[in-house]
This record gives structure tokens, sequence and C-alpha cells, in this order.
């Protein structure tokens, strides 16, 4: 479905990065605005043109448009444990991208993170855990954890920073049409953690 409606939404990566964040403060101050109004149905029915996408935890407490305080239509949102850019989470990007005009990408990692917990515990023996889950967390294991001190007291906070900002790297790596975007500067890929605490989004150099 190619994008319509775009009137009151950010035209610029910037300006859509501002968005969020002030969404996201009155997240965290309990002063939410967004509204999902029956009257607006016909308008998503019809089409959308998400101004950001998120590649999310599939962690049941992370919810991106609780989190910066947006309604439906406004985030182009994928999601994985561990926000890791597999290959169709990039290929759905590409095309928020390419054909829905989306001006921000947002890997959004999170404290307290199962996945990148269970690649810290088991960094030296992945195939201990049940299922697939090895071919998931042996990803986060390569990216941030192999070497890492599980009894640094901030061992874990780390390596779930490190594992949102490798989320850029790859996807620029990964993808042409991101590469390009971003080149073009008609695109932004960042990346950051949510407290459950606080509810505060903090952005990851």
């Amino acid at each position: 479905m190619a994008a319509t409606q775009t009137d009151g939404r950010p035209t610029s990566p910037d300006a859509a990065l501002a968005r969020l964040m002030e969404g996201n403060v009155r997240y965290a101050e309990g002063r939410m605005q967004s509204q999902n109004l029956p009257a607006a149905r016909d308008g998503l029915a019809a089409g959308q043109a998400p101004f950001a996408a998120v590649i999310r935890c599939a962690d049941s407490r992370v919810a991106p448009e609780i989190v910066f305080d947006q309604s439906l239509g406004d985030l182009f949102v994928c999601g994985v444990a561990g926000n890791i850019p597999t290959p169709e989470i990039v290929a759905s990007l590409e095309y928020a991208v390419a054909v829905l005009g989306t001006k921000l990408i947002v890997v959004m990692g999170h404290a307290s993170c199962g996945a990148v917990g269970a690649a810290m515990e088991h960094r030296h023996d992945s195939g201990a855990l049940p299922g697939t889950l090895p071919a998931l967390i042996d990803q986060i294991i390569a990216r941030c954890t192999a070497n890492a001190d599980p009894t640094a007291p901030d061992a874990l906070e780390k390596a779930i920073a490190c594992n949102a900002r490798q989320g850029i790297d790859e996807l620029m790596q990964g993808s042409r049409i991101i590469a390009e975007a971003v080149e073009a500067g008609s695109l932004r890929v960042v990346a950051g953690v949510q407290d459950l605490q606080s509810g505060r989004f903090t952005l990851v150099d």
C-alpha cells in the first residue's frame, strides 16, 4: 500500500526524531496526547504514511506507540527478540523508506532485555537454549557479549546499548536503499534504550 496523507507529519529526519523524543517526554511525565478515535479509521483504512520506523524488541513491556505517544499510522513497527535487524526486518524497513516515505529508523533497545541477558549468560554455550533460540542469540553474542565480563555491575546495561548501536551498522551495511537514503539526507538511523522504570528513551552514540 503506497503512502497517502502526510498532513501534519514531520517532513525531515530531524523533525521526526524531535517529535518522537517530545512524545517520550510526555509519556514519562504522564501527559500523553495521542488519540485513536473511530473517526480516524477511514483515513487509516485508505493507506499509511508513517513518519518513523522502529525495530523493537518483542518484549511485552515495549510498545513504541505508547512510549513515544504516537497514534496509529504514525509508526512502522517491526518486532523481534533482541531488536535484531534480521533479513525480513531489513526488507520491511526498506519498504517503509522506499514506498512509504519514512524519515527516521529507530533501533529500540530496552533495560532488562531478556534476549541480551540470555546472550550474556550463554555466550559460551548458546546451544543449551531451547529450539531455534541459539540462531538468534548467537547474533547478539557476536555483536556485543562474546568477550564481556558478566560480573561487571553495568555489564548488561552496556551490552544492551551496544546491541542497539550495532543495529545501525547492520542496517547501513545490509541495505543499499537505507544507506543511500541516509547519504541523500532523506533518512536518519538512530539507536537508543528505554528505561522501563522511568519510561525514558535515551539515544546512544
